[in-house]
């Protein structure tokens, strides 16, 4: 039987050994991580230096524990290691890079000490049991250390996150006010992590309804509009409350069938409001208010609306008016009967805005119905029959009417 008392004393022999030799040590596991783990190290002096300063701490204190025969459960993670970790969350680093890197950490030093064992013990017996010994305490110092640095990480990732969040959104009112003179476009872009010098197109994104991490399938979406609008890099994600957010895509333009596309594989409940493309700061600021235009009378018009709303399709009447209810009365005037909220006026009107669409061809609106052509002149003859006034004398305010009966529904129609 293995006298443990013997073994004691040989670890810390060994301990004492490696203590001496700390500093090179520290050079030949910095070194490893250079080689296997680059984004650590990164060709920042700074982190270079603090990841030396929290390498030769954790080799001290594993080797205290050693020499002094300290319970791993009791000991803390050394403070450089501590700020390391910090560090590597505020710069995104993978958190599984760390717990990489004290798993190599962790092989290298039993190495180091599995061959010292080797040149020092003769006795088969004597060396399983220092090497057993060794395992034990490096497993439980490493998975201490590890456990604790994770916290820390996790608490500083969150804390620096919701900082940067608060920084960028600060930022990005700044830029949306017109006043205290041009901004120093540079150090904006900086803080908000997005070119302003480009071609953007703003949204408003929300959910109707309350559901869980709602933020975070909003952003989903804005990143799945950029994607189908061949747009590189990511959305500026600004998040309003727990339910909305204003999202700005760096593309020059945004089609219907991009948002349909993006909306149609995304939970029922979220709708979009879309401003035109615009360029630099100026247009930063343009195309989120004419989203934030569409934006209202989407609320305005409540669940019977369209999930999509562009201020291409319906700018005109959010320019024209915020109230609702002159918008129905607008409606009603312009299409008389027709403005009714039932099945039969809603094919006249589809028809007849299709009809117009077409240039008045009615050849051409077939092929867009899928309908034969005399089916839809007599849609159309109903539909004209329905209006107060003639086609030649309203075309403009109809096809308008038309279009925002569509967008809005029941929201501007005459009740049936």
């Amino acid at each position: 039987m293995v006298d443990e008392e013997a073994v004691s004393d040989r670890i810390r022999q060994i301990a004492a050994t490696l203590a001496d030799r700390a500093g090179e040590l520290t050079g030949d596991l910095v070194q490893l991580y250079a080689a296997d783990l680059p984004q650590l190290v990164n060709d920042d002096e700074r982190m270079v230096s603090l990841l030396s300063a929290s390498v030769y701490q954790n080799i001290e204190t594993a080797l205290q524990i050693l020499q002094h025969g300290i319970d791993p459960a009791t000991v803390e993670p050394p403070a450089a290691a501590m700020e390391y970790a910090r560090r590597l969350a505020q710069r995104g680093t993978p958190v599984f890079d760390l717990i990489r890197a004290y798993d190599l950490g962790q092989a290298a030093m039993l190495d180091f000490g599995f061959q010292e064992c080797i040149r020092l013990v003769d006795d088969a017996a004597l060396l399983g049991a220092m090497m057993r010994r060794l395992l034990k305490v490096a497993y439980e110092f490493i998975t201490r250390v590890v456990r604790q640095l994770v916290g820390v990480y996790q608490d500083e990732r969150d804390k620096w996150l919701l900082n940067r969040s608060a920084a960028r959104a600060a930022k990005v009112l700044d830029l949306l006010s017109e006043n205290g003179g041009p901004p120093d476009v540079d150090a904006a872009e900086a803080v908000i992590g997005y070119r302003l010098r480009g071609t953007h197109v703003g949204m408003i994104v929300w959910h109707a309804s309350e559901t869980h991490d709602v933020l975070s399938l909003l952003e989903s979406v804005a990143g799945a509009v950029l994607e189908r609008a061949g747009g590189e890099g990511r959305p500026l994600f600004v998040p309003r409350d727990e339910a909305g957010a204003w999202a700005w895509l760096p593309v020059a333009s945004v089609h219907r069938e991009h948002l349909d596309a993006a909306l149609a594989e995304a939970d029922p409940g979220v709708r979009v409001t879309v401003g035109d493309p615009g360029t630099g700061v100026a247009g930063f600021r343009d195309t989120h208010q004419q989203a934030r235009r569409v934006h209202a009378l989407a609320l305005a018009a409540g669940e019977h609306c369209d999930r999509v709303l562009t201020f291409r399709e319906v700018g005109t009447v959010a320019l024209m008016t915020s109230d609702l209810n002159a918008a129905r009365l607008w409606v009603a005037s312009t299409l008389g009967p027709l403005s009714a909220d039932d099945e039969n006026c809603a094919r006249l009107r589809d028809t007849l805005r299709v009809f117009l669409a077409a240039g008045g061809s009615y050849t051409t609106a077939a092929g867009e119905l899928t309908m034969h052509k005399n089916s839809v002149q007599y849609r159309v003859r109903k539909a004209q029959e329905l209006l107060p006034r003639g086609l030649a004398e309203s075309r403009l305010d109809v096809e308008l009417a038309l279009n925002l009966s569509q967008r809005l529904g029941a929201a501007v129609l005459s009740p049936a």
